[in-house]
């Protein structure tokens, strides 16, 4: 990633998205030739000499402070996840990362496996799937018949049809947040090969990928929540929360999709783990 024009879009994609009454400037009916706020406006309202914003804005990170860059991202109006990767972005890591897939201890796999009733997996900081338990497995549609160079919450979002039909008008939200992930990701892992040759793949093979890449959206893996259909068990609402392991900095974290407790969803992945510790299901 060339973190200089990912610099200049990212704030250029930031300012364009907010209007001069959304941070109380008048605008006299004055007609604009390009939307969102203009340069002078957004100095003014973070208090630092356009030719400074300028500057910044072409992607020349020398001399910018920290406080600087926090009032840039206040008069932007940014999002934590936001305002982190704005930082990122002038002070970039040393480039790093793993060559390969990382591998998952032993002590992380049996938690996988204590897991009966959550269905759970470990990834990578490429989206990768490294470890699983049966249950979401069971859930996507089987993990085991991607192809392993195609294992990934990527590809199965964006290019397998199981992940429409079970995640259905929560699709789109899933996608987003995938791609915004990577995106964060790839300013924080600059010297990660494979994480730029994903990125470059994804961005080929998928319009709907290439799309949302260009809208710029930054955001970290953090809970939620999902309503999925399952054919043999119905819908279910689950929570999705992540767990990161600091002794393993190669791996993103384990992510678990428990139902609420006593909840019919609940019930069903009961129900569903029942079926899978059966021989004959």
């Amino acid at each position: 990633m060339d973190v200089r024009a990912e610099l200049s879009q990212f704030l250029k994609s930031r300012r364009a998205r907010l209007r001069p009454e959304d941070v109380g400037l008048v605008r006299y009916g004055e007609r604009r030739r390009v939307p969102g706020l203009r340069r002078e406006e957004l100095a003014q309202l973070a208090g630092i000499s356009i030719t400074h914003y300028t500057r910044l804005e072409q992607g020349q990170r020398q001399h910018v402070s920290a406080q600087t860059l926090d009032a840039i991202a206040d008069a932007l109006r940014l999002t934590g996840d936001e305002r982190a990767h704005l930082h990122h972005l002038v002070r970039p890591a040393r480039p790093g990362g793993a060559a390969g897939s990382p591998a998952v201890r032993e002590g992380v796999r049996d938690l996988l496996d204590s897991l009966e009733i959550v269905p759970a997996v470990v990834t990578g900081h490429r989206t990768e799937l490294l470890a699983w338990n049966p249950l979401i497995s069971a859930l996507v549609g089987g993990i085991e018949r991607l192809p392993p160079e195609r294992r990934t919450m990527s590809h199965w979002v964006f290019f397998d049809e199981d992940a429409r039909r079970v995640l259905g008008d929560t699709w789109e939200e899933h996608a987003r947040n995938n791609v915004a992930f990577l995106r964060t990701a790839a300013v924080r892992r600059p010297g990660d090969e494979r994480l730029r040759g994903h990125l470059a793949v994804m961005r080929v093979q998928s319009r709907e990928f290439e799309d949302l890449w260009r809208e710029h959206e930054v955001r970290e893996w953090s809970s939620g929540e999902m309503r999925i259909h399952h054919p043999l068990v119905g819908p279910l609402e689950l929570r999705i929360e992540r767990l990161h392991f600091p002794a393993d900095p190669d791996v993103s974290g384990i992510d678990m999709w428990p139902a609420r407790s006593g909840s019919p969803s609940q019930a069903a992945l009961r129900r569903l783990a029942a079926r899978l510790r059966r021989p004959d299901s």
